[in-house]
């Protein structure tokens, strides 16, 4: 696990190829009948119990500060998409994790909040654009006591709650392991939420990308 500081772009430079790197992972559109449901998977305790003074999708720098968290950085982009595979516009899509120490921003994590690493923001939000795209700067996530790496996942739109689900890191050894990854038992939601963490190629920085599809499995409107 790489927990050295990297240097990073400045936050304007990251806000102005957001749409760029959003881009860059998009895939072409998929027939309903081929997607597999998101499956829902608990919130956890550590959904921020106060929101952190910087809530955007850059989780590496907190609003103008210079310094950078420490992990692995990477580029972390999907769809929220329907139950027919179109587009989910105006969706809020928001992220939490531990930081490279294993540590959440949030109360509940008594002492080690001493320890936490204040550079890393482990919270950000994203509102879909026409395509239904998001796209995050992060860090790779990594392990803590009783958990395999993952990412959680909250897709909010006109203020309703459409899914709470988490993401993991595929062949992690700890995955089988992980009680709240064994839940699903359904093979291809098991695949659908166990994504790759790959090289962006030519990077200098030793960037990582990884793709996160959301099918919520019907419409916003039918809620």
């Amino acid at each position: 696990m790489n927990l050295q500081p990297f240097h990073i772009h400045t936050r304007r430079q990251f806000l102005r190829t957001t749409a760029l790197g959003a881009a860059l992972w998009q895939v072409p559109g998929l027939f309903a009948e081929e997607l597999v449901r998101t499956p829902k998977q608990t919130e956890g305790p550590f959904y921020p119990d106060t929101l952190p003074l910087d809530t955007d999708n850059d989780l590496l720098i907190i609003n103008d500060q210079t310094t950078p968290g420490i992990g692995e950085v990477t580029w972390l982009s999907g769809r929220i998409l329907d139950g027919r595979g179109e587009p989910v516009r105006n969706a809020l899509v928001e992220i939490w994790q531990c930081d490279a120490k294993g540590v959440y921003y949030h109360s509940g994590s008594g002492d080690d909040l001493k320890r936490r690493d204040t550079n890393f923001q482990c919270f950000g939000r994203f509102l879909t654009g026409s395509t239904g795209e998001y796209v995050f700067r992060t860090i790779k996530p990594v392990p803590y006591p009783g958990r395999t790496p993952h990412i959680h996942f909250k897709v909010k739109r006109q203020g309703k709650e459409l899914l709470t689900t988490q993401c993991y890191i595929k062949g992690h050894e700890q995955n089988p392991k992980d009680g709240i990854w064994k839940r699903i038992t359904d093979p291809k939601q098991q695949a659908n939420v166990t994504i790759p963490f790959e090289p962006i190629p030519n990077s200098k920085i030793g960037e990582l990308a990884a793709r996160f599809d959301v099918y919520l499995g019907w419409t916003p409107a039918d809620v």
